[in-house]
């Protein structure tokens, strides 16, 4: 059982790689998100009656 405990602890490259590969996409979709609020045309008020 500790022998199988070590051996997941004493490679941490793969997960390191893994996480910032997803932190990295996550940061990617946050930019686009915020972009597109960003460059959103203001409702006019006359469209939201219609």
């Amino acid at each position: 059982m500790i022998n199988t405990v070590v051996a997941l602890v004493s490679n941490w490259n793969n997960g390191v790689v893994m996480i910032a590969i997803f932190a990295l996409v996550c940061l990617a979709l946050v930019g686009v998100v915020v972009r597109m609020m960003m460059s959103e045309k203001p409702k006019d008020e006359d469209s939201i009656e219609r």
